[in-house]
């Protein structure tokens, strides 16, 4: 269903406001660098602060911008059902190709739950879902029995793990089949995971360098494991300067230092990144050969 390289996009802000105009730019960037689809408003996009306006036009511009090049993954995820639901309408109204959705977070649903919320959502709006697992922030952990009863209900498609478990991708296999789309949550992990049988990533770090995570994806489907590890090795440290502050913060700085067009600026609660974040992110950038 879906594979490669596919950057969970930030959102940019200037003077308080979507930058829309920045926005398509990325897109343009993102494509020409070999994405394979795109993912606008999840968690590195800061949907917790997008009011619903700014919400559906980075779905619009984001949808606009690509014109059918690559899949755009809306992030439709939300710890309210009910919204999850409109978010999900007005993605497909819009023409997204899929929707992204997250373990409802705060609330902290059983496991039972989970399922009722995902049958809900699913049932409310014809369109693919990737369901989102990341409990570091979510709280609740859609275990892999958990996600088999998940992945049963129809229009769900994929899975996109940040459990920071391996031995999940081993077990979503014995549960739903090979054929079942799993991608990686986690670009350190990216590789083992990949290994395993996982066809791909949302990736932080492809906003930051979408070309050498295109190579990378592309050395992992041709089971060229002595060049992926190779490049994984170059992009490891940029990996790990993605959240040497509270993310997106990192990657902000990073592509304003790459692009002139971009401004850094984040949304309270959080804060740009500090001094010694970016130093992290300017010796990971030299070091993978971007900066």
């Amino acid at each position: 269903m879906f594979s490669g390289s596919i950057p969970a996009m930030v959102t940019p802000f200037r003077d308080g406001r979507l930058d829309e105009g920045a926005l398509a730019r990325l897109v343009e960037w993102q494509i020409a660098s070999g994405s394979s689809a795109l993912v606008p408003c999840g968690t590195t996009g800061e949907s917790a602060t997008l009011s619903f306006e700014e919400h559906y036009r980075v779905f619009d511009t984001v949808i606009e911008a690509a014109a059918r090049r690559v899949p755009v993954i809306a992030g439709c995820g939300s710890n309210d059902t009910a919204t999850a639901i409109r978010h999900m309408q007005r993605a497909k109204a819009a023409g997204a190709d899929a929707a992204l959705v997250v373990a409802p977070y705060y609330n902290r649903p059983g496991q039972d739950g989970l399922v009722a919320h995902f049958e809900a959502v699913a049932a409310a709006a014809d369109l693919p879902i990737v369901a989102y697992n990341v409990p570091g922030r979510t709280v609740t952990d859609i275990l892999p029995e958990t996600l088999a009863r998940i992945a049963a209900i129809p229009g769900i498609v994929a899975v996109k793990d940040a459990s920071g478990d391996l031995a999940r991708v081993t077990q979503h296999r014995a549960l739903l089949g090979a054929e079942f789309c799993q991608l990686s949550g986690n670009d350190d992990l990216w590789l083992p995971h990949a290994v395993m049988g996982g066809t791909g990533c949302i990736s932080v770090t492809a906003n930051v360098a979408p070309a050498q995570c295109a190579a990378f994806a592309m050395h992992c489907a041709k089971g060229e494991w002595a060049a992926a590890l190779a490049l994984h090795d170059r992009l490891f440290a940029l990996h790990k300067a993605m959240f040497a502050d509270a993310s997106p913060a990192p990657a902000k700085y990073a592509l304003s230092q790459l692009h002139d067009w971009f401004d850094p600026e984040i949304r309270l609660p959080l804060l740009p990144a500090n001094e010694p974040a970016q130093r992290a992110v300017d010796a990971a950038m030299a070091e993978a050969g971007i900066l």
